[in-house]
């Protein structure tokens, strides 16, 4: 949860802890960007000096003056000019060191939170987090000093300049801002309100757009290209209207600030008129005056929309804090201890599991899966399966009753160790865009060159990899693409080989497989099984029927549990499954014998 202080709606908050703990790091190159603004800044009121002296002197016919002022010139321009690019290099150092610092902090935080978490918001709705959120951030971070702060000293500078040369003309031209400031408050206000709602909705187009370009296939045979094209229709006509909403707030800055700057114009040359006439004034100070205020003009507009783009970029920082202040819920103890495994039995305890508030998953299972054996789970599918197997190494805390490992709840132990004694093996393959190596190598991070091949081998992987274009060093794509379901799951097997827990958890790992790749898996899986406590989860029953104990689970209960031959001597649910099963293979066959 977000912490209390972080009032939704309230910017400042936002900006101190932006300070504190991403900003404050970096204070000695901050402190050499406030040197060099305050050069642009005092390089700018000097224009108006040099303006007032300039007219002066021609009034005067001073000839110093007109000599030497315009090396003058030339000296505070090339000193504001290499310091505006200097304050340009130091701001864009700082400000993609912080956004990468911020963009890896809330990448770790997404990493280790709970699933349940994770699972509110689709992968690209959190992915456009790190993109367009961040751009919010970095425009703000960036124009904070080259704008901001800048436009700030500057304005400070150009006053006391001002009030130098006259400070009634001064006061009477500060009356407008206070006038001005409500409205572009408000403005910022909505801006910041719209802006949440464009970065939320914007997510949702993300994800539409990689869900249904993922499933192009199934789009295109289903005839469902209109669907999704009326679907994208209105989530894009939602952004376009949200960012019309907003643009068109903004719009309403620069004539508010211009009409001000008329008035603070229009009073000044009335003034400053009659000043000059009853000659309290002279030309160089009512041409030094307005240019001030004219210099001055541009500063104010800038941070009337810097407002606009603080708002912004607050509501995206309140999106980023948000997730990184959500502690996961599944962690260790206080008092947490290593796993001291004896020989890896699994026991469930009256157990029990609802996803959030939804009707329960599991309910009262008490299972045992003996140290050293094969329990197989099997069912319908949404009987509680894989809810079962998610639950052994903590990816879900249980929410009634216990998991137990050779007797320890796993509650009470560490998760390090937990999962050190766990291996997986799913029908979704996660593999990552790394080399055929590295995706090995995360079963066991550290392993030998022998220790990987071994492994290789032992999954039947070692000669397919051998026969790709750099072997070992190949690397496999986005989500291991460039290789065949098949060689996936080798390669997911030989993860497993090389990580050698005591514990094996199989998810449906050979149901998405030719019959070719399928034989080379089940003789890799067969091999991996012995000697580990396996919880097996299969399809196909024939896969599973020389394991120890089968149970069967219905709607979150186990009904019945036993060998092969002793449930199909019972004839109860387990049965029933086996004869459809047998029907289901045999009306195949009969179809592809015809």
């Amino acid at each position: 949860m977000a912490r209390k202080s972080l009032v939704r709606g309230d910017t400042i908050p936002l900006i101190r802890r932006l300070w504190r703990d991403w900003m404050r790091p970096h204070l000695k190159t901050l402190v050499i960007v406030m040197v060099l603004i305050g050069l642009v800044a005092g390089t700018s009121s000097l224009y108006t000096f040099l303006i007032k002296l300039a007219f002066d002197a021609f009034a005067s016919q001073d000839a110093a003056v007109l000599q030497y002022g315009p090396l003058v010139v030339i000296a505070v321009t090339c000193i504001r000019g290499f310091s505006l690019l200097a304050l340009t290099i130091l701001t864009n150092k700082v400000v993609t060191k912080i956004e990468a610092d911020m963009q890896t902090a809330l990448y770790g935080r997404m990493i280790e939170a709970d699933l349940a978490q994770i699972g509110r918001e689709s992968p690209a709705a959190l992915t456009q987090r790190f993109t367009t959120d961040f751009l919010f951030i970095r425009e703000a971070l960036t124009r904070l000093s080259t704008v901001f702060l800048r436009e700030i000293a500057t304005i400070v500078a150009l006053v006391v300049a001002m009030l130098w040369i006259d400070p009634v003309l001064t006061l009477v031209a500060g009356i407008v801002a206070p006038i001005i400031a409500l409205p572009i408050d408000r403005i910022g206000r909505k801006l910041r309100r719209v802006a949440a709602s464009t970065q939320e909705q914007a997510g949702q187009m993300a994800s539409l757009i990689t869900e249904s370009l993922a499933g192009t296939r199934i789009a295109k045979t289903y005839q469902l290209e209109g669907y999704l094209k009326n679907k994208a229709a209105q989530t894009f006509d939602e952004v376009r209207r949200l960012k019309m909403k907003a643009a068109n707030a903004r719009g309403r800055l620069d004539p508010l600030l211009e009409a001000a700057g008329g008035v603070a114009v229009a009073l000044v040359l009335l003034l400053i008129g009659q000043r000059i006439l009853s000659g309290e004034s002279t030309v160089g100070d009512f041409i030094a005056f307005v240019t001030a205020l004219i210099m001055a003009a541009q500063p104010i507009r800038a941070l009337g929309n810097f407002n606009a783009i603080v708002q912004e970029a607050a509501a995206a920082l309140q999106r980023t804090f948000d997730v990184m202040d959500e502690t996961p819920r599944i962690q260790d103890k206080a008092d947490a201890e290593p796993l001291m495994l004896k020989g890896g039995e699994i026991r469930f305890s009256n157990l029990g599991f609802a996803y959030n508030d939804e009707a329960a998953a599991i309910q009262h299972v008490d299972l045992v899966a003996e140290a050293g054996q094969t329990t197989a789970l099997v069912g319908r599918s949404g009987s509680g399966k894989s809810t079962l197997l998610a639950l052994v190494p903590r990816l879900y805390d249980v929410t009634g009753g216990a998991v137990l490992i050779d007797g320890q709840d796993i509650r009470d132990v560490t998760l390090e160790s937990l999962r050190r004694a766990i291996a997986v093996v799913t029908q979704d393959v996660v593999l990552f865009d790394d080399t055929v190596r590295a995706n090995i190598n995360f079963g066991r991070p550290g392993a030998s060159e022998a220790e990987i091949v071994k492994a290789a081998k032992a999954a039947a992987a070692h000669d397919f990899i051998m026969k790709l274009p750099e072997g070992y060093d190949t690397v496999v794509g986005p989500g291991g693409g460039r290789l065949s379901g098949g060689e996936r799951q080798r390669i997911s097997l030989a993860r497993a080989f090389l990580k050698d827990a005591p514990i094996l958890l199989l998810d449906e790992a050979t149901s998405a497989l030719d019959s070719e790749s399928e034989r080379l898996v089940q003789d890799a899986i067969a091999k991996l099984m012995r000697g580990r406590t396996t919880l097996v989860i299969a399809h196909r029953l024939s896969t599973v029927r020389d394991a120890e104990k089968i149970v069967v689970m219905d709607q979150g209960r186990v009904i019945e549990t036993g060998s092969h031959d002793a449930l199909i001597t019972k004839g109860g649910a387990y049965a029933r499954l086996h004869r459809l099963q047998l029907s289901d293979d045999s009306e195949q066959r009969l179809a592809v014998s015809s």
